[in-house]
């Protein structure tokens, strides 16, 4: 059994003049990932891996969300290739996971992690909203192997304030 937690980074700021990769989190963006690091915490998902791509708000949110996870910083896997928008590139990212992992959480972007979680789950999503969280399971021993999944369970921020 393998478990995806798929999570969207934080809401970032569009007012620096910085590239879209620099972006980093508002302020709403900062509580909203201590608000689902409590709430992960409390219904025990512990990742064996936490992957999140290089841009500056997926990588805050993910460091954020691992206080509350128990992951300790120096096992974080930083992967450029997850710095995507599209749900084909990301999905080829989670099948690349080593089978030796049965829980991955992983922080990326928007529309891609949205079309993903609708690929590899069996519930659909319009949108998910920036740090949601969608968890799926898939009945395999490798990684390589998933395709529709269980997803067993979602919260965003504004359903837990």
């Amino acid at each position: 059994m393998k478990r995806l937690i798929l999570i969207r980074h934080g809401k970032s700021s569009w007012e620096l003049n910085v590239r879209d990769h620099d972006r980093v989190l508002l302020e709403r963006g900062i509580n909203d990932a201590h608000l689902i690091g409590k709430h992960l915490e409390t219904v025990s998902v512990i990742p064996n891996e936490i992957w999140s791509s290089t841009a500056a708000r997926a990588l805050q949110t993910a460091i954020l969300v691992s206080e509350y996870v128990n992951y300790k910083l120096d096992r974080f896997k930083l992967k450029r290739e997850l710095y995507t928008f599209d749900s084909s590139e990301l999905i080829q990212q989670i099948k690349s996971c080593t089978n030796d992992i049965e829980s991955l959480m992983l922080f990326s972007h928007n529309h891609g992690l949205t079309d993903a979680a609708n690929i590899l789950g069996s519930q659909y999503f319009d949108n998910v909203p920036t740090t949601g969280v969608v968890i799926i399971e898939f009945p395999v021993d490798n990684w390589s192997q998933i395709k529709k999944g269980q997803t067993i369970t979602h919260f965003f921020p504004k359903n837990l304030k």
